[in-house]
């Protein structure tokens, strides 16, 4: 752990299920961590064992695990981002070259969406994951 950050206190015991981290599958788990931290505007944290964290800020870890002789399978990972930071995320995109999309199917290149009044964006990690940025969560039945 760095000097500059601060070690987190153990949360007490919760009521609820919630989604704690993530081990999420790389070729490179500094690219790939470091990627997707620059895109949303986090940080890489320390090493953590074999993983390498970038932490939401909503108590959930995406831990980077390196996989090299494996063939990465693609998953896909939706961010909540706040609305006034969408535009800059894209523009982080343009800046490092990755065509974003409208559409999960990757097939309206350059475009975002609007869905439930908000806007987003579909992009590939580094490793094909399918990431998506979102200003509004999917209203569901």
């Amino acid at each position: 752990m760095s000097q500059t950050q601060t070690p987190r206190t153990p949360e007490l015991p919760t009521t609820t299920v919630q989604l704690n981290h993530h081990a999420v599958y790389a070729s490179d788990r500094r690219l790939s961590a470091e990627f997707l931290a620059t895109i949303l505007g986090l940080e890489v944290g320390a090493p953590f064992g074999p993983f390498l964290p970038v932490d939401l800020g909503n108590g959930v870890t995406l831990d980077y695990y390196e996989k090299r002789d494996e063939l990465i399978q693609s998953q896909h990972y939706a961010f909540l981002v706040p609305e006034d930071q969408f535009d800059t995320m894209i523009a982080r995109l343009e800046a490092v070259g990755v065509t974003y999309y409208a559409n999960p199917n990757h097939t309206d290149p350059g475009r975002i969406n609007h869905f439930f009044g908000g806007s987003g964006a579909y992009f590939a990690d580094p490793d094909g994951h399918n990431m998506e940025i979102m200003t509004r969560p999917y209203v569901r039945p």
